[in-house]
């Protein structure tokens, strides 16, 4: 586990100081309220539910069942609610409103009180939702914890293993922080425990989340044992101007532009959230091409009459299309999603690609053009 005491690399002005607040002791196993949704939340429920020592109760809070598909054909399940169920645990969902989940009562025993009991013990995992100061109060000083995966200061915000994938990070961890009220910022609580870990090299999101849920699960479980034994203390965070940022992710971080991204960037990217947005670019014509199975390439010939970024042509030896980025790097694609269309081989599209989308107007053959906006393209 991480020493607190000293700074995180890359961050110099994030230190962390010991707090002076009192060690925090439980007498009995903790009553556990648990909010979250996706695989994340799954794997560390699963360490804490394995760790019967440490609670006498679990309920297990996340999101309602949804319609999803053409027509509402398919009903998409939280995965946190189908493992509280295997596991026999009390499932309470909130509203689909954001707005209405403000005002959701907390259920029984953790109703608010004018002293919240010790060992009533408020956990986020991934939720995905802001707890409001009313859910927050209706627990004491050092009950209300997140696991982050991140080492806050640094991805403080919603994406925080996307937004480390981006940035080509070589190590990332996670902290279990004390959860506070949103004027006091996001992910800004005092720190009772952090672990790193290296990045491994190739790794996406889906791969990562799994190795930060396995660290997040075990470091939670230690903190809340230090609990219990009256050793655990917290440390504050301080505020670090430099330390990067983790926002929400929106349909433009998917849309890729060539001139100003290098092969390299684009690959990290695609690591990071194409399981969520899919990659995509605009063709001449307008429609938006989406782009799977990405890598860097080195093409040693084919390539020359790719003369400016966003050019792109298929490459029979490399068996996918190769386009130009910013730096002269060459980046390969070897499927692709036309608009409207199905997932196909990048030379099954290619034998259709129409003249019109060609990068010299109205040619039977060559490069095509493919751009961050359609609007590029017009005179």
């Amino acid at each position: 586990m991480l020493s607190l005491s000293r700074g995180l690399p890359g961050f110099p002005h994030a230190l962390l100081k010991p707090s002076r607040g009192v060690r925090l002791l439980s007498t009995s196993p903790f009553k556990v309220l648990f909010f979250g949704r996706d695989e994340f939340s799954c794997v560390v429920l699963d360490h804490l539910y394995s760790a019967r020592e440490i609670w006498s109760s679990i309920d297990v809070v996340t999101t309602p069942d949804i319609r999803i598909g053409r027509r509402g054909s398919k009903l998409a399940v939280s995965p946190l609610k189908s493992l509280g169920d295997n596991l026999r645990l009390p499932i309470h969902t909130i509203p689909a409103e954001k707005a209405a989940f403000r005002h959701w009562p907390l259920p029984h025993p953790f109703a608010p009180s004018d002293a919240p009991p010790n060992d009533h013990l408020l956990l986020t995992a991934s939720f995905g939702r802001i707890l409001s100061n009313a859910h927050l109060s209706a627990f004491g000083v050092g009950r209300k914890l997140n696991v982050h995966p991140s080492l806050l200061p640094a991805y403080r915000g919603a994406a925080p293993i996307q937004h480390a994938l981006i940035d080509g990070r070589k190590e990332t961890g996670v902290s279990v922080i004390e959860m506070t009220e949103r004027k006091k910022g996001l992910d800004a609580g005092h720190i009772w425990g952090m672990t790193r870990s290296s990045i491994p090299q190739g790794a996406d999101f889906v791969s990562l989340r799994e190795q930060l849920a396995i660290d997040g699960g075990r470091l939670l479980v230690d903190v809340l044992k230090k609990m219990l034994a009256g050793t655990a203390v917290p440390k504050p965070q301080l505020e670090d101007p430099n330390a990067p940022r983790a926002p929400l992710l929106t349909p433009q971080d998917s849309l890729i532009d060539f001139s100003t991204m290098s092969a390299e960037t684009i690959v990290r990217r695609h690591r990071g959230i194409s399981h969520q947005r899919p990659l995509f670019t605009h063709l001449k014509s307008g429609k938006t091409l989406q782009l799977f199975d990405l890598s860097v390439c080195t093409p040693e010939s084919g390539a020359e009459e790719l003369t400016s970024p966003g050019m792109a042509k298929y490459h029979h030896r490399l068996k996918g299309l190769i386009v130009r980025c910013m730096d002269d790097s060459f980046l390969l694609v070897s499927q692709v999603k036309p608009q409207d269309r199905v997932l196909v081989k990048a030379k099954e599209w290619w034998n259709g690609v129409r003249p019109a989308d060609r990068a010299l107007t109205d040619a039977l053959d060559g490069p095509i053009l493919l751009t961050r906006e359609f609007s590029a393209l017009r005179p």
